[in-house]
């Protein structure tokens, strides 16, 4: 699997494009793009590397994660997937915004396709693991690539930190356990790719990260 990263709109999120290089299928993993400058920016992408986009997944439902789902629903004819314990947040996007100041033309929108923890996504021959990881969100999950060693972690891990949870319905004890049972599991050498941020290794993080301790 191939993966490449964007950092979009002014909260810096990670917006994941990987593709399975042998059939070019691809995902958007959180498109956070706001506005037509960014979505050219991935749009542009995708075109020169020839990939079909045939998955839109979003790790959670908090504004930043989602400012682009609207774009990459219509333009690529997807389906948004997600946690439905975090349609609350899909369909509030405009509330949230307003509540940072933002007033652009944001549309909220349902989750069509929910996705449960053991769930199996497929791009070509490359498989995603969905793995269920509440606490910063109630809806909040993980994509383990077993084969690639990596790990998209969303809002729920990051290197030597872990996300917030004073946002609506996050709760701390069950992040840390989430944290514990689903991502501190993997093999060390799998890389965590955060929603925010830089790389990390789940090894480097069990033996570093001071909320784990």
């Amino acid at each position: 699997m191939k993966v490449s990263r964007f950092v979009f709109n002014m909260f810096g999120v990670n917006t994941y494009v990987m593709w399975d290089p042998e059939s070019s299928e691809a995902a958007v993993i959180d498109p956070g793009m706001i506005d037509e400058r960014e979505r050219q920016a991935l749009d542009s992408f995708i075109e020169r590397q020839g990939l079909k986009v045939t998955q839109l997944i979003n790790t959670h439902s908090h504004l930043d994660h989602i400012f682009g789902n609207a774009h990459v629903k219509e333009k690529y004819g997807l389906e948004i997937k997600a946690n439905k314990s975090d349609e609350f947040l899909a369909l509030t996007l405009p509330e949230q915004a307003s509540r940072f100041g933002l007033h652009e033309s944001l549309r909220a929108g349902e989750i069509d396709v929910e996705l449960h923890d053991g769930d199996t996504i497929f791009l070509g021959k490359e498989r995603m693991e969905v793995l269920s990881v509440p606490g910063h969100s109630p809806g909040s999950i993980a994509l383990y690539c077993p084969e690639s060693n990596f790990v998209i972690t969303g809002d729920a891990l990051f290197p030597g930190s872990i996300g917030r949870t004073d946002l609506p319905k996050g709760d701390y004890a069950t992040l840390i356990d989430s944290i514990r049972r689903k991502l501190m599991t993997l093999p060390d050498s799998t890389v965590v790719l955060s929603g925010h941020g830089g790389e990390t290794t789940i090894g480097h993080e069990r033996n570093s990260n001071p909320f784990l301790k």
